[in-house]
């Protein structure tokens, strides 16, 4: 039971979303598997972390697209008894001048060696509570902005007090992105100042102490990102849990932004790439931004091909990532037979999700994402007669992924246009789109294609970690220099880049035509008649990324740099 996590000091990891596994829908994309491969990461090291989500009991949604190309959302429920045990322990928060009661499910999340970390899972299914009230916690990121206030109430402020009310001792608290934000203002309560205290003048907190005890990631560049509430709402939901002119002192005039809370209220920041620090810095002038560039599991997300022959060549490579620096030194024939492997494994489960018989022989190229418009899924297919062309030189096939929001109907345009290009093209190149994205679909595709995608809009990928983890598998990623990349990318070497660092995306696509049609897919058929020159990229993917952008490193830096302070 919890009972074995509370003997020593935590560091408590609050994320609306973590995928802990494939069959427990708490996640919804990158934020929530970046949460996962923390918490494993943690584990690995033995870095006493506890975590708090919320159940999700209704999931995000199951994904399912008609032959038209539509996306169609459908219930995709989990029963928390399954994998999780009941807490004994239940708190109250207010909202709307009444207790809704807390309580958690604690799942046990295990790494790869013998380390484990506490998750809580908040639910307000309880009989205590009305019927609406028993609802928040049902869907991820589901409902309007009255319901997404009530679950941040729940996240930020019920779990802070269920981990006093269960014993916890914290050490820091980490708000990955700013939904849990609200926790601060309990803890702002807990460190009011007496009466006799109070100076003319001067705030009714300790703000300074809550500030020492608070670490923030902020995730995101996209204004439409950034949670924000209007003050009436946050009176009518809230009440005075903090008087409105501190919290428009802290929060912003005209609206409570969640990621400004955590901005004012934490004495560490960071963006989650160097480029993201410093597009960061200028969203929020006044604050001090470190970068900690994010980083993969190496565990999860190496394919099992793979995992033979790090395990082979490089024993204890899960521990010490950094040992796959020597993969130039792997011979060439067991890379690509792993690689082989890999694909194969990708053509199987193309042909049994979609019946599309994907060519052995041709190169892959594969593109993952949430299907939103800055993240361009569409742009390869900017210019079909000069796709077609290229595709007639050499041929390539590609296979697509990925889930719009339910709300995001240019999202669900976006897939829908996907699905006609898939048509236009049929008969010149080989697609496919796989339906219902998640973390197994994602191993599989990102292990078997031979390029890896990357295509947003400058300079809004904060981070993208799906090209880290293509390159544990030897698959190097053709992308925008934006985000990690930019860190990444070494030409020719790593990968290949789109374009230049500018902000400008004007000429994006015809950099990626030109990219692709006169270096990616020459190398790839060899110019000499061998795949020896290809090899080496796809060992360069490993040695100088691999190595580097794993989750280890991240949360090494964490430690270092926020949590011992």
């Amino acid at each position: 039971m919890h009972s074995d996590f509370i003997l020593q000091e935590r560091i408590a990891y609050f994320s609306m979303e973590i995928a802990l596994q494939n069959d427990i829908p708490t996640y919804a994309g990158g934020l929530g598997v970046l949460a996962g491969d923390t918490l494993r990461s943690g584990a690995d090291l033995e870095l006493p972390l506890v975590a708090v989500s919320l159940v999700s009991r209704q999931g995000y949604f199951r994904q399912e697209i008609d032959s038209s190309g539509c996306q169609f959302e459908k219930p995709d429920a989990w029963d928390p008894t399954r994998y999780a045990t009941p807490l004994n322990a239940k708190i109250a928060v207010p909202i709307e001048g009444r207790e809704v009661w807390v309580r958690g499910w604690l799942h046990v999340l295990h790494g790869y060696m013998n380390g484990r970390e506490p998750v809580i899972l908040l639910d307000t299914d309880l009989d205590e509570n009305s019927a609406n009230d028993r609802r928040i916690t049902d869907r991820l990121y589901g409902g309007d902005t009255e319901y997404r206030l009530k679950q941040e109430i729940v996240l930020g402020i019920g779990g802070a007090r269920l981990l006093q009310a269960l014993g916890f001792t914290i050490r820091q608290y980490h708000m990955n992105e700013g939904h849990s934000a609200l926790l601060a203002l309990e803890l702002l309560r807990r460190h009011a100042y007496l009466p006799n205290e109070i100076r003319n003048g001067s705030s009714p907190y300790d703000v300074p102490r809550v500030r020492s005890m608070c670490n923030f990631t902020t995730h995101t560049p996209v204004e439409s990102g950034h949670d924000k509430f209007g003050y009436e709402l946050v009176q009518r939901v809230l009440g005075d849990f903090v008087e409105i002119p501190m919290l428009k002192e802290l929060g912003g005039t005209d609206a409570l932004d969640m990621t400004k809370l955590a901005f004012e209220l934490s004495d560490y920041v960071n963006g989650v790439a160097k480029r993201h620090a410093e597009v960061s810095r200028r969203f929020f002038p006044g604050y001090r931004v470190h970068s900690v560039t994010n980083g993969v599991h190496p565990c999860r997300w190496t394919c099992p091909c793979f995992v033979k022959l790090y395990d082979t060549h490089f024993p204890g490579w899960c521990h010490e990532p950094e040992l796959l620096v020597r993969a130039d030194h792997v011979p060439d024939a067991a890379i690509w037979n792993a690689h082989l492997a890999a694909r194969a494994q990708l053509i199987d489960q193309v042909k049994a999700m979609t019946g599309v018989e994907l060519h052995p022989k041709i190169p892959i190229l594969g593109f993952a994402r949430r299907m939103t418009a800055y993240k361009r899924a569409d742009l390869l297919f900017t210019d079909l007669t000069r796709l077609a062309d290229i595709a007639q030189q050499r041929s390539f096939q590609i296979v697509l992924a990925g889930k719009a929001h339910p709300n995001d109907t240019a999202g669900k345009r976006l897939i829908e246009a996907l699905h006609h290009h898939m048509r236009d093209m049929k008969g010149i190149i080989s697609m496919a789109f796989l339906p219902n994205y998640d973390l197994d679909i994602a191993l599989t595709l990102i292990s078997g294609v031979d390029v890896w995608l990357n295509t947003p809009l400058k300079p809004l990928e904060a981070s993208g970690t799906s090209g880290m983890k293509a390159a544990f598998n030897g698959v190097p990623q053709l992308g925008i220099l934006d985000g990690w990349w930019i860190e990444g990318c070494i030409e020719g070497v790593t990968g290949w880049a789109i374009g230049d660092s500018s902000q400008s995306s004007d000429n994006d696509a015809a950099s990626l035509y030109d990219k692709l049609e006169n270096v990616v897919l020459p190398l790839y058929y060899g110019y000499s008649g061998n795949q020896a020159e290809w090899i080496a990229v796809m060992k360069g993917a490993i040695s100088k990324n691999a190595s580097f952008f794993n989750s280890l490193r991240m949360i090494r830096r964490y430690a270092t740099e926020a949590y011992i302070r």
